[in-house]
C-alpha cells in the first residue's frame, strides 16, 4: 500500500469516526482492493489469501485506524463463510462486486423447522459494519413443534443462517466509546421464512471448497484476526507517543524516547512470537490437512500474549502523553479507544 493512501485514509478517519460509520471515500478503497473478500476464491471476485497473507493485511489497517482494521477484519471473517455455503447460492451472493457479510455468532434466535425449511424470528447485537452489510450471519437454536432440538451431546442444536439485507431490521444502537465508526448495531428478524440451503455448519466436514482456509480450525482463525488488530492499533499509538515526546523538554523527552523504545522492542519480540507460530502451524496444515493440536495451541497462547503485552505497554506510556491524550478529538485518544473497545471482545480474555 503507498504512503498516498495510508495518509488518506488517516485523514478519513475522523470524518468516519463524526459520522458513525465508514464514508464513501474509505469503502470505495476497500471495495477497489477487495479487503471486504481477503480469503474468498478468485472465482467469486475475491483475494483467496493465506491466513498468514489476510493477517498482515488486516494489521496494516488497523495500523492506519483501529476502525477501519476491524471492520475489514470481522466483514472479511464473516464473508469467508462463503467456504461452507452452496456454490450455487455463492455465486449468486457474490455477484454483487459489493458484497459483505456481517452478523452474530451469538445464538439468540430461534429457528423453527417446517415442511419449508425454517421460520426464524430473533435479535442479535454488534453487527460490525451494519450500515453496509449486505448479507447478516446469526445463530440460531433449533425447534420443532415447539421443543429444543439437541445435539449428540445433549445440548441444544445450534445451526448458522444468513438474511439478505432487505429480510433484516437494523436498530442503530451502536454507543461505545471507541470503535465508533464500525457501526456495530443490532438487526433482528421476525417469521421469517428461509430454506434448508440458507443454513450452514462452520466446520471443515461441511466445508464446500478446498481452499485450507476453510479448513483450518474457527478458533484459531478468529483469535489471530482480533490479535493483529490489537497488535496494529499499539503500534498506531507508540507512533502518535513519539510525535508527542519529541515535543517535550529535553530531558523528558530523552527519558521518554528511552521508555518508547523499550516498548517497540518488547512489543516486535512479542509479534514475531506470534507470527512465528502462525506461520508453522498453517504450513503444517497446509501441507496435511490435518490438525496439529501443538501448533494451534501455541498459536492461541502467541495471541493472548501479544494482545496482553500490547495492552500493557499502552497503559504505560499513556500517563506520559499529556492532556492531548485526554482530547478526545485528538488522534491518540481515538486510538486508545479504539483498543480498549476492542479489549471488550472476550474471545482473547482468559485462557484458551
Amino acid at each position: 500500500m503507498n504512503q498516498d493512501t495510508i495518509n488518506e485514509l488517516r485523514r478519513e478517519a475522523a470524518i468516519a469516526e463524526c459520522m458513525g460509520t465508514l464514508i464513501t471515500e474509505q469503502l470505495d478503497v476497500i471495495y477497489k482492493e477487495k479487503w471486504f473478500k481477503l480469503f474468498v476464491p478468485e472465482a467469486y471476485g475475491g483475494l483467496a489469501l493465506s491466513l498468514p497473507e489476510g493477517l498482515k493485511i488486516e494489521e496494516t489497517l488497523a495500523t492506519i485506524d483501529g476502525s477501519l482494521g476491524w471492520i475489514v477484519t470481522l466483514c472479511s471473517g464473516a464473508t469467508m463463510f462463503v467456504g461452507y455455503l452452496q456454490p450455487n447460492v455463492a455465486r449468486e451472493i457474490f455477484a454483487d462486486e459489493k458484497v459483505c457479510f456481517g452478523g452474530s455468532g451469538r445464538a439468540s434466535g430461534i429457528a423453527k423447522l417446517n415442511d419449508y425449511g425454517y421460520e426464524v424470528t430473533g435479535r442479535w447485537h454488534y453487527a460490525t459494519g451494519a450500515p453496509h452489510n449486505t448479507i447478516f450471519t446469526a445463530n440460531c437454536v433449533i425447534e420443532k413443534d415447539g421443543i429444543t432440538l439437541q445435539n449428540e451431546d445433549g445440548n441444544p442444536l445450534i445451526q448458522s443462517f444468513f438474511f439478505t439485507r432487505k429480510e433484516v431490521t437494523i436498530h442503530e444502537d451502536w454507543n461505545t466509546m471507541g470503535l465508533i465508526a464500525t457501526a456495530g448495531h443490532s438487526f433482528e428478524v421476525k417469521n421469517v421464512q428461509v430454506a434448508p440451503i440458507r443454513s450452514f455448519t462452520i466446520d471443515s466436514e461441511h466445508a464446500t471448497l478446498p481452499n485450507p482456509v476453510y479448513h483450518y480450525p474457527f478458533l484459531q482463525f478468529a483469535e489471530t484476526t482480533i490479535a493483529v488488530n490489537t497488535l496494529g492499533m499499539a503500534q498506531h499509538f507508540l507512533d502518535e507517543c513519539e510525535i508527542i515526546f519529541k515535543q517535550k523538554e529535553n530531558k523528558a523527552s530523552a527519558l521518554l524516547i528511552k521508555k518508547l523504545q523499550e516498548a517497540i522492542t518488547d512489543l516486535n519480540s512479542f509479534r514475531q512470537q506470534f507470527y512465528t507460530a502462525v506461520e508453522i502451524s498453517w504450513n503444517i496444515f497446509a501441507a496435511t490437512q490435518k490438525e496439529d493440536l501443538k501448533t494451534l495451541q501455541n498459536v492461541s497462547i502467541a495471541s493472548r500474549q501479544m494482545v496482553n503485552k500490547a495492552r500493557v505497554l499502552v497503559q504505560e506510556l499513556y500517563p506520559f502523553c499529556g492532556m492531548i491524550a485526554a482530547d478526545q478529538s485528538s488522534t491518540i485518544n481515538r486510538i486508545w479507544r479504539d483498543i480498549f473497545t476492542a479489549s471488550q471482545h472476550s474471545l482473547l480474555n482468559f485462557p484458551g
